[in-house]
C-alpha cells in the first residue's frame, strides 16, 4: 500500500469525513474503492475493446443482401 496526499476544498473534505463516519469507513478507504472501481472499469473496458478488434470479421451466413425499400413496404 501507499500512501497519497491529495487537496480538497473545505466545505468537500469536511462533507466527506461526516459521510465516512456515517458509513463506519475512512475517507481513504472510501477513495481507494472509488478508484479502484474506475481502474475495474477503465481496464476492463479497454481490454474488452482490443479482444474484440483482434477477431477477423466473418462474412454473415445466407448473406443475402438487405431487402429492397419497395418489397419491405408493399409500393
Amino acid at each position: 500500500m501507499r500512501n497519497v496526499t491529495i487537496k480538497l476544498e473545505d466545505d468537500v473534505a469536511r462533507w466527506a469525513k461526516v459521510w465516512a463516519a456515517e458509513h463506519n469507513t475512512s475517507v481513504s478507504q472510501i477513495l481507494g474503492t472509488l478508484l479502484k472501481r474506475m481502474k475495474k472499469e477503465k481496464t476492463g473496458y479497454t481490454q474488452a475493446m482490443h479482444q474484440f478488434l483482434a477477431v477477423e470479421p466473418q462474412p454473415l451466413k445466407n448473406a443475402t443482401g438487405y431487402p429492397e425499400r419497395n418489397a419491405l413496404h408493399e409500393r
